[in-house]
């Protein structure tokens, strides 16, 4: 590390000319291994004038300069796809998706529509099975290889995604088994439902899904839909206008008790969709209103499913003489913004509670709220920041009907639940979840939604209280399992003495530090050139020769007789640290000079 703080200060372009040395060495084949057997290979293959004179090694230097862009996208395409393919030239379609969903990221997500486009053209134009090589990924990632290479590389918030979605079904299965409660049936519509329907969606600030359970079933939104007609009205109008009408306390299932002429404006907030309602869009009619809020909602669901349901929509008209009551006596106690028509608020308000979705459209939208209003599948912003989290401390306050007190001390999360048996929770700055299962509890909770939010915070360390640092009962999926440092040492050494160019491959894809050194220091390059399984990988990962015990790899290659090795070693040192020769020297450095370069 320290050459490489001495060539970054001193000779800028040799530094650029390593940089395209180890994108060279990355997307090298596994046939670049040195056996006992095999002789030395020339290192460039592809700049083999590099070696001719220095002159035309300065040429080629300034040439890299040109296009180092480009040729850190090919190569860090290549290397991609070499880590994809776990060293293989080319695999199965099916096992390309595999890779993808195992990252969370799913072929219907929107940012991925150009490569699933091609690699469907690639199938209609076969025939049959279709294998991708390299060219169909280059062809397939080329506008995506930033979003890939931040998925395979585990920087997304959940970065081993799979371990995270199997304890995402082991709490599926055990929430499945809770029975009680009741579908709800004042509304006839959704007394239809199956009591047995069960079903819990995913989605976190990164885009990455997952489903378990009736996630495809269309249900209303009912009460769920209140939030995000709040937080569109406050994106639009503004929080100062909404909460002229609306207010920050809870009220509970049965609104009517809390409705007095004294603090009226400050206890209604589970009925805002009466007054929330009435300010969106004043001058439009009802067909432009509905369509306006649809378009708000069908954005905070990317591209999944939202829809409509009129048979519930009249049930809900129909059967609504307590709604009808609370809006009259609203309109009494003036609630509504002046010249608003009540009749049509209302009759809006049933028509947003019958917009239908599917737990998997559900929970983008929760995690819209979760990504500070930015749908984390499309990248469009549909809410201000402002929006997003008022709308959040309303429903960490006020989202659970009666429970609401219990369930912010007991699950800590912003949540709201509606009669459908729908529950939207939120868990900021990390994923939006959606939980649908029609029988209710006494105050008109899910049964099994409820249940499944507190086992969610009593496995994981999502309660907005959580101690994230001293508190080990607790799993957390943010944090890399693969950090730890000394699993990461063995594996790098072991695939070191291996020759698995797969290996480390997949390593510096994930950013592994490849100089980790084990207990006595000794660093992969070290066990390579002792075993003769040489890479070039190592050398330019390697450039400042860590010291074991005194000795250096080239001191290690030639105690062991590997000859082929000291002759990459060597040239490897003429074409890097003797550019350098100008400068002061390091007792190491010195060492190498003489032993390998020859020069002063």
């Amino acid at each position: 590390m320290h050459s490489l703080k001495r060539l970054r200060i001193t000779n800028a372009g040799v530094l650029q000319l390593l940089k395209h040395a180890v994108n060279s060495a990355l997307v090298g084949s596994d046939s670049n291994v040195f056996s006992r057997s095999q002789q030395p290979f020339q290192l460039f293959c592809r700049s083999a004038a590099l070696h001719h004179n220095r002159q035309q090694h300065h040429q080629a230097v300034n040439d890299l300069d040109q296009t180092e862009c480009r040729n850190s996208l090919i190569s860090g395409m290549d290397l991609l796809f070499y880590t994809i393919t776990e060293g293989k030239e080319m695999i199965s379609v099916s096992q390309f998706v595999s890779a993808l969903k195992s990252t969370g990221l799913w072929t219907s997500d929107p940012r991925l529509r150009d490569c699933m486009r091609h690699l469907r053209l690639a199938m209609r134009e076969s025939g049959g099975t279709v294998m991708v090589d390299q060219k169909l990924f280059r062809k397939c990632v080329g506008a995506n290889i930033l979003l890939l290479t931040q998925a395979f590389r585990r920087k997304f918030i959940i970065p081993d995604f799979e371990v995270f979605a199997s304890n995402m079904d082991q709490l599926y299965y055990s929430t499945q088994r809770q029975e009680g409660g009741h579908v709800a049936d004042y509304i006839p519509q959704l007394a239809k439902f199956s009591p047995n329907l069960w079903g819990v969606s995913l989605c976190t600030v990164d885009g990455q899904r997952h489903s378990a359970g009736d996630t495809k079933v269309p249900f209303c939104l009912q009460s769920c839909v209140k939030p995000l007609e709040y937080a569109i009205a406050v994106h639009e109008i503004g929080t100062e206008h909404v909460h002229r009408y609306v207010g920050k306390e809870p009220s509970g299932l049965n609104s009517l008790h809390s409705v007095n002429t004294k603090l009226l404006q400050h206890k209604n907030t589970v009925l805002k969709g009466f007054p929330s309602s009435s300010s969106l869009q004043p001058n439009s009619n009802k067909a432009e209103r509905f369509d306006y809020v649809m378009e708000y909602l069908k954005k905070m669901a990317g591209t999944e499913y939202v829809g409509f349901s009129n048979a519930t929509f009249q049930s809900e008209k129909e059967t609504g003489d307590r709604n009808f009551a609370i809006g009259y006596y609203l309109k009494e106690k003036k609630c509504f913004p002046e010249n608003a028509d009540m009749i049509a608020a209302l009759d809006f308000y049933f028509q947003l509670c019958s917009i239908e979705v599917t737990c998997e459209s559900g929970c983008v939208m929760a995690a819209t709220l979760a990504n500070g209003g930015i749908c984390p599948i499309t990248g469009e912003r549909v809410l201000s920041a402002e929006a997003v989290r008022n709308t959040l401390s309303l429903m960490h306050s006020c989202g659970m009907y009666d429970f609401s007190g219990q369930f912010a001390f007991h699950v800590g999360l912003p949540a709201k639940s509606g009669v459908s048996g729908a529950v939207l929770l939120v868990v900021p700055n990390i994923m939006g979840i959606m939980c649908w299962s029609p029988p209710l509890d006494r105050v008109g909770n899910s049964v099994r939604g409820i249940h499944f939010c507190q086992e969610l915070v009593s496995l994981f360390n999502f309660h907005n209280y959580d101690n994230l640092r001293h508190f080990a009962r607790k799993l957390d999926p943010r944090r890399l399992s693969f950090d730890d440092r000394n699993k990461s040492v063995v594996n790098l050494m072991f695939a070191a003495y291996s020759g698995d160019v797969s290996a480390l491959r997949r390593f510096a894809l994930l950013a592994v530090d490849m100089e980790e050194k084990d207990y006595d220091s000794r660093t992969g390059l070290h066990v390579a050139s002792a075993e003769a399984v040489f890479q070039h990988f190592f050398i330019t990962a390697y450039i400042a020769l860590s010291i074991r015990w005194g000795n250096t790899p080239l001191d290690d290659a030639r105690q062991f007789g590997r000859d082929g090795v000291v002759s990459v070693l060597t040239e490897y040192q003429q074409m890097y640290l003797c550019s350098n020769g100008s400068q002061s020297k390091t007792e190491d450095q010195r060492k190498l000079d003489s032993e390998g370069c020859g020069l002063s």
